[in-house]
C-alpha cells in the first residue's frame, strides 16, 4: 500500500472514530452535555478531507495522452494503414464513426458509475459495497476517465469524412451546422463542464468546500446534457443495447437521487447543517 493510500485510509478510519464517538452514548460519569452535543459527521464528510485519488500531474497526463492518441488516430494512421478508414463492408469510411461512437458509450458509462458512486457515498450505501475508500477512489477514477474518454470521442471525429469537422468545430459549441448542431453542442458543453467538475477535486482547498459542492452539483446537469447528447445525436439510439444503457442509467440515478433526498431529510438539522460549511 502506497503512502497516498495510507493516508487516504488513515484519514477515513479518524473520521469514523470521530462519528462513533459523537453518537455514542456518554458513559457513566462522563460529561454528557459535551458528548450529547458533540455533532455527527455526514456520510459525504467522511471523505470531504481526503486528497484526490488520482494526482493532478497523472490526470493531466491522461488527458494529453488521450488526445494525443486520437490526434495520431487521425493524422497517422491512415498513412501506416490505409484500410483503416474503411468500412468493414464497404468502401465508406465509417471506422472513424465507430471509433467516436465506442468510445462515447465508454465515456456514459463511466459518467454514469461515477454519479453512482458519488450518491452512494452520501447516504452511506458505499459502506455496504464496494466499501468507503474504494467508492472514493473509483468516483474520481471513474470521473477522469469517463472525460478522457469523451475527448477521445470529439477529437476522433476529425478523421470522420462525411461531417468533415474542423478543430475549431468540435472545440467549440454550436460552431458546427453541418450535423445536428443542437445535439452536438449540447454534448461540446457537457464535456467543458465534465472538466470542471472532474478537477474541481484539485482545487477543493482553494475555493471552499461550499464552493466545491456547488461545482459538483453540475455533475447533474453534465448527465443530463451526455443523455440527451446521445440520444438525439447518436445514429444508434433506437438499438435496443442503447435503449437498455440509456434508460437503466438514467432510472438507476433518478432513484439514488430521490433515496438521497429522502435520507438527507431524516438527517438532524445539525448534521446538514455541518455538511453544508
Amino acid at each position: 500500500m502506497n503512502d497516498e493510500k495510507a493516508a487516504r485510509l488513515a484519514a477515513i478510519r479518524a473520521a469514523n472514530a470521530a462519528n462513533a464517538t459523537g453518537t455514542s452514548s456518554p458513559s457513566p460519569g462522563a460529561n454528557t452535555r459535551t458528548t450529547l452535543h458533540q455533532p455527527a459527521i455526514a456520510p459525504a464528510d467522511e471523505f470531504a478531507d481526503l486528497p484526490p485519488a488520482m494526482a493532478l500531474h497523472t490526470a493531466l497526463l491522461l488527458m494529453l495522452a488521450t488526445a494525443a492518441g486520437a490526434l495520431a488516430a487521425v493524422a497517422v494512421l491512415p498513412a501506416w494503414l490505409p484500410n483503416l478508414s474503411q468500412s468493414l463492408l464497404g468502401a465508406e469510411p465509417k471506422a472513424y464513426w465507430y471509433l467516436a461512437r465506442a468510445s462515447a458509450f465508454v465515456a456514459y458509462i463511466l459518467l454514469w458509475l461515477s454519479m453512482l458512486l458519488g450518491l452512494a457515498m452520501t447516504n452511506k450505501l458505499a459502506r455496504l459495497w464496494p466499501g468507503g475508500p474504494i467508492a472514493f477512489d473509483l468516483h474520481q477514477h471513474t470521473s477522469l476517465l469517463g472525460l478522457a474518454f469523451a475527448l477521445f470521442h470529439a477529437l476522433v471525429l476529425l478523421g470522420d469524412q462525411y461531417i468533415d469537422y474542423t478543430l475549431a468545430q468540435v472545440l467549440t459549441p454550436f460552431a458546427s451546422t453541418g450535423y445536428k448542431p443542437l445535439a452536438v453542442g449540447l454534448g461540446q458543453i457537457g464535456l467543458y463542464a465534465l472538466a470542471v467538475v472532474g478537477f474541481s477535486f484539485y482545487v477543493r482547498g482553494l475555493i471552499g468546500r461550499r464552493m466545491w459542492r456547488v461545482i459538483h452539483f453540475l455533475s447533474f446537469a453534465v448527465f443530463v446534457a451526455a443523455l440527451l447528447h446521445g440520444i438525439t445525436s447518436g445514429t444508434d439510439s433506437g438499438t435496443a443495447l442503447a435503449r437498455v444503457i440509456y434508460w437503466g442509467s438514467g432510472a438507476s440515478l433518478l432513484f439514488m437521487t430521490i433515496y438521497r433526498m429522502l435520507s438527507a431529510n431524516t438527517r438532524p438539522a445539525a448534521v446538514r447543517a455541518r455538511s453544508e460549511v
